[in-house]
Order: structure tokens, then C-alpha cells, then sequence
């Protein structure tokens, strides 16, 4: 499977929507850590923009994955 390279921006002041764009791919994790973090440092990206890497079988996957809202890590006392 791929390793994937996303540009995502934030789309609107409410919500979660998001535009995806896709940057490019690599078959390694190694390849493309180096370049999303060599993209990271060059890119002049808006508040809110990030560039993430995704692990997927495809772009819809990878896509499909970004999209996912994800719960914050538990904190201590959130137990009770």
C-alpha cells in the first residue's frame, strides 16, 4: 500500500469540512516522511493548513481516513 501526501485546508469558520488535495505518493514510509517534512518547512501554509501523510490502499482510502473525526486522547479522570 501507498504512503500518501495531503495538503488540507480548512474550508469555512464552522465544522469540520475540509478540502483535501493531494499532493503526491510514495511506496515507503521513509520517502515520504522525508518529503512531508521537507514540504512542511517550504510550503507557506494558512492558518489552519497542514500537510499529512496517510497510510491507505487507495486515494479514496486515504481520503476517507482524513475525513474521520477523531477523539482527543484520554485524560487522566476521564474515567469517572
Amino acid at each position: 500500500m501507498p504512503y500518501y501526501i495531503y495538503r488540507i485546508t480548512p474550508v469555512g469558520p464552522i465544522g469540520p469540512m475540509r478540502q483535501l488535495s493531494k499532493i503526491t505518493q510514495f511506496d515507503s514510509f521513509k520517502e515520504a516522511s522525508v518529503e512531508a517534512k521537507r514540504l512542511r518547512r517550504e510550503i507557506d501554509l494558512t492558518t489552519g493548513e497542514t500537510v499529512k501523510t496517510i497510510f491507505a490502499d487507495n486515494e479514496l482510502q486515504a481520503e476517507d481516513l482524513l475525513n474521520q473525526v477523531r477523539e482527543g486522547e484520554p485524560l487522566t479522570g476521564d474515567d469517572w
